[in-house]
Order: structure tokens, then sequence, then C-alpha cells
């Protein structure tokens, strides 16, 4: 009896060693940015005297340009929808452009890119967003400004 289960241990081992690992999902989207801006969340946790300017997007006089930077924000996907989850993880982002931007004196983020896995992607209308079983992510690259009004 114990060579029988040493035997099934063994067989159960051996194509455990050699079974492919599983893949986990990452559903790629590109989501108009409007729908971030126009959401309540963002009205009240965005400075309406602040802008956002994807790359591609006409943008008022550029008086100075800054440092730029990257921020790369997750949210719990579990319970929303992934579109829901990928608006929310796009506000995060946007925060903190924002905040890190008024601490260089900047009043916009300008020449705004997707930046998931350092993988540039421009679009003047969409950003990227990656939505995972759990897990939904944004990254956004762009440089702080100074522009006209």
């Amino acid at each position: 009896m114990k060579h029988v289960l040493s035997a099934v241990a063994l067989t159960l081992g051996a194509s455990a060693m050699f079974a492919s690992p599983a893949m986990a999902r990452d559903t790629r989207y590109m989501l108009p940015l409007r729908e971030v801006l126009e959401m309540p969340e963002a009205k009240e946790k965005l400075d309406d005297s602040f802008r956002f300017y994807l790359s591609g997007q006409k943008t008022p006089k550029v008086l100075e340009r800054l440092d730029s930077g990257v921020s790369n924000r997750k949210t719990n996907g579990v319970g929303k929808s992934d579109e829901d989850g990928c608006r929310w993880a796009a506000l995060s982002a946007l925060i903190a452009l924002q905040d890190t931007a008024k601490t260089k004196g900047a009043n916009a983020v300008i020449d705004i890119v997707s930046y998931y896995k350092k993988n540039e992607v421009a679009s003047p209308t969409d950003y990227e967003c990656h939505a995972g079983a759990v897990v939904v992510g944004v990254a956004l690259k762009g440089t702080y400004a100074r522009i006209g009004q």
C-alpha cells in the first residue's frame, strides 16, 4: 500500500511540475479621459483651475515646461465593472499628477500619455487601462507646465 501511495504522489508531483502556469487576466481598455473628468468625484477632488491635456490635444500657450512625472495607480476591481475600476484608477492617477505639479508651481499637466509597463501609448482623447481578476491599473506620464489662461 505504501508503494502505491508513493507512486501516486510521485505521479501527481511530476504532472504538477510540467503543467503550464495559469495565465492571469489582463484586459486592455482605451477609454475617454473626458468620462473621468466628468465624474462627480473628479469635480470634488480635482482643482477646477488646474488643467490636463493628453498628448495631441491642443493646449493654451505653454509659458514654462517643468519636470515630467509618472503616476501608476491601482484600484480593487472586485464588485466593480472593469470600466468603473478604470475610471477610479485614472482619477487617482490624475490627483497624484496634480498634487506633484502644484508643488512645482505648475497649473497643468500636458503631453499626457499612458505608460503601462513603461510602454507609451498616446491618444488625444483616451487613456489606457488594464483590468485583471482583482486589480485594475492606470499609469500616466506627463509634463508639468505653467500655461496661459
